[in-house]
């Protein structure tokens, strides 16, 4: 479900309320029942390490904001399951065998995972649904606005490609099956690339993984020709570059336009030298710090505070009318590296221009 205008209203309130200190108030203020005080365990799942944002932002911003709102009492628990659904159940067993105050998961398996938030609720212990939407009785759910990532990706793509018609071939490597957000990605995009372009080949990505985007990019590559694809639908950065290595593989020197997403530090330098057209930039101290508020919240019997961040509702396959927040996106070209990722502070330009990107961050501006 989509809610862009509701979703632009919580980040606005969002930023109103912590402006105002009521996010960082203490249990007298605007609070209902204390469950817990300052010394809250949050324990954090987090799904894979093929993309890199989960153990360079999201687990650091998330433990850091933690601390802040707990003055230093708080503490997370972090375990990552490294695409694994069996591994990650596992882990929110152990979770829950701790007894830790709240969880915050970002499910392998969305309908997997369902079990483990069941076994969650009935001990008493909160699950929140981090950047992905898991089954089964949650709280409440984070994320970005996951169609409007397609959207975004696919007028890129069409933009990016000029002169087109409906015969114009494109090949779409879409994330994988068991993830929810893929199919949102995908149905943003189709929404946006249906009736412009011919999609000659179309792939649901096992695991994320770039190895086997590679691979199913030199199957399309052999099945349509090299020189018959105008453009590729990457769904994230990791996939793009899997991509490219298939296509430069093949012999292709003069890239088509391919999109990614997540704006990974190796994307933003492909961005620079044109091997790459673009990806999608999510603000990932929003989304973590807004998760780790949730979560304090929930646990401290911060009703109107939790309520303020959760203004959104979406539905899962189980489950109606979930609290949620859903973050705004921003389309990452050459022409605003400096306004998101060095303004955000996710990556400085010594980092991005390092080595043979000088002359393309002097070319860009980026000094």
């Amino acid at each position: 479900m989509r809610r862009i205008a509701i979703s632009v209203a919580a980040s606005t309130m969002t930023l109103s309320l912590a402006g105002c200190g009521v996010l960082n108030a203490s249990g007298d203020s605007a609070s209902a029942s204390p469950t817990k005080g300052n010394d809250v365990t949050i324990g954090l799942l987090l799904p894979e390490k093929a993309n890199t944002r989960y153990d360079d932002f999201d687990y650091p911003i998330i433990k850091k904001q933690v601390g802040s709102l707990t003055k230093g009492d708080g503490k997370v628990l972090y375990e990552n399951a490294d695409a694994d659904a069996a591994t990650q159940a596992k882990q929110m067993q152990q979770m829950i065998d701790e007894k830790v105050d709240v969880i915050l998961v970002d499910a392998v398996d969305s309908h997997g995972i369902a079990t483990s938030v069941k076994k969650a609720k009935d001990a008493g212990i909160p699950v929140i649904a981090y950047d992905r939407l898991a089954e089964g009785p949650i709280d409440a759910y984070i994320s970005f606005d996951n169609e409007l990532v397609g959207e975004v990706q696919g007028r890129s793509l069409i933009e990016a490609m000029g002169n087109i018609d409906t015969s114009t071939k494109i090949v779409m490597m879409n994330g994988s099956p068991t993830d929810p957000n893929a199919k949102q990605f995908k149905q943003g995009a189709l929404s946006e690339l249906n009736g412009k372009v011919t999609i000659a080949k179309s792939y649901d990505t096992k695991d994320w993984k770039p190895v086997n985007a590679q691979a199913n990019m030199a199957e399309a590559i052999s099945a349509i020709g090299a020189s018959n694809i105008a453009g590729v639908y990457a769904a994230n950065d990791g996939m793009a570059g899997g991509v490219i290595q298939a296509l430069e593989a093949a012999g292709v020197t003069k890239l088509p336009p391919i999109t990614g997403q997540d704006a990974e530090l190796a994307a933003v330098q492909r961005i620079l030298d044109g091997t790459q057209y673009m990806s999608i930039y999510k603000s990932y101290p929003q989304e973590a710090q807004a998760a780790a508020q949730m979560a304090v919240a929930r646990v401290q019997g911060k009703n109107i505070q939790f309520d303020a961040l959760t203004r959104d509702k979406v539905d899962s396959p189980t489950a109606k009318d979930i609290p949620a927040q859903l973050v705004a996106v921003t389309a990452l070209t050459k022409a605003n590296i400096k306004d998101t990722v060095v303004a955000d502070q996710i990556y400085t330009i010594s980092e991005i221009c390092a080595g043979k990107y000088k002359a393309e961050c002097s070319s860009a501006g980026l000094k």
